[in-house]
């Protein structure tokens, strides 16, 4: 059973993302009222996704992409997990928590593609447990299960806040839409792979044509269920700004008690130095991330600006939020 509508892009909108995003060969899929961007894949996998049973010890972590999703991952994990430093030096993220919905990011040509460039069979292995849709991969995982999406509460099962935890995590638009273009031009799996420059990338984010668009309905929808006992929204730029504090309001949400010396053992983990250094994300793929267009952890700034940044697209941008948050109760914090 799935209640929402799929259907293909209109040919215009093709058109636009296909000569900009390499990896849209495939076309690309708006999904229910709210029209969410997914590559066309999703709509083989969609009712597995929808239909797939949170237990009650699950922690989901929510977010638009290039929200601290990967930083938080790391810090949900470890505190599920009685701050086993080990094992999260030794194993990766992304199988200790893994991204619920990436299979339907790489198709069967990306398959190949990186099958031929990797041959170690470590990494082969990898790669079959991406292409794993995550409704199958989850299942066989073992309690508790720390599990990222980017997907909307509309595209999870109906019944999640009602049995899981969820944490959402909100960052300022701008700082989103810089993270994201670099994000785009560095990954090559299937409706990223931009190649275009910032002005035009910024029309293709303010449509709400991005992959898990559209931007201000997801956080909408997640801000309308924040006063839910099993919800935790939280701010990046809290995050960044009291690291500490914002650890101690999470594990009295998850029902965790920790000594001072143990917070400060997570905000020293978590800097974002040590967190490049000791916390390995992906193996080392071949192909999967273009060269000279920079790593998948940035630098994580409040308020960066970009070489690429314009005072004019600047000023569109805080327009465009001012307009956004009209008639809304949601602030994001200022920075200090």
């Amino acid at each position: 059973m799935f209640p929402h509508t799929i259907k293909n892009v209109s040919p215009d909108i093709h058109e636009k993302l296909s000569s900009h995003f390499i990896g849209g060969k495939d076309g690309f899929v708006e999904v229910g009222k709210e029209k969410w961007m997914l590559p066309a894949k999703y709509a083989e996998q969609a009712a597995g996704y929808y239909n797939f049973p949170p237990r009650s010890d699950d922690v989901w972590i929510m977010t638009f992409p290039r929200s601290g999703t990967t930083w938080c991952q790391e810090l949900i994990w470890l505190m599920k997990n009685d701050l086993d430093f080990k094992k999260s030096s030794e194993s990766l993220l992304s199988e200790r928590s893994p991204f619920f919905e990436l299979s339907f990011l790489y198709n069967d040509d990306l398959k190949k593609h990186y099958l031929d460039l990797n041959q170690d069979p470590t990494i082969v292995k990898y790669l079959n447990y991406i292409w794993t849709p995550g409704y199958e991969y989850c299942a066989d995982l073992p309690s508790p299960r720390v599990i990222k999406t980017h997907m909307p509460f509309t595209l999870l099962s109906p019944s999640l806040l009602e049995t899981s935890k969820v944490i959402y995590v909100a960052r300022n638009p701008k700082d989103v839409f810089i993270s994201y273009y670099h994000h785009n031009k560095l990954v090559n799996i299937l409706y990223h792979g931009y190649r275009g420059d910032m002005q035009s990338y910024w029309k293709f984010f303010k449509e709400e044509l991005v992959c898990f668009s559209p931007y201000w309905e997801h956080l909408r929808q997640a801000w309308a269920r924040r006063n839910h006992p099993n919800m935790l929204f939280l701010f990046y730029e809290n995050l960044s700004r009291d690291l500490r504090l914002e650890i101690k309001r999470i594990a009295k949400f998850l029902d965790l008690q920790y000594s001072e010396e143990q917070f400060q053992q997570l905000v020293d983990h978590l800097k974002i130095e040590n967190f490049r250094q000791n916390v390995p994300v992906w193996p080392d793929l071949k192909g999967i991330f273009a060269e000279n267009e920079g790593d998948f952890i940035r630098e994580g700034k409040v308020g960066g600006g970009d070489p690429e940044m314009t005072p004019e697209l600047l000023e569109e941008i805080e327009k465009w939020t001012e307009a956004n948050l009209q008639g809304t109760d949601l602030r994001f914090p200022v920075k200090r």
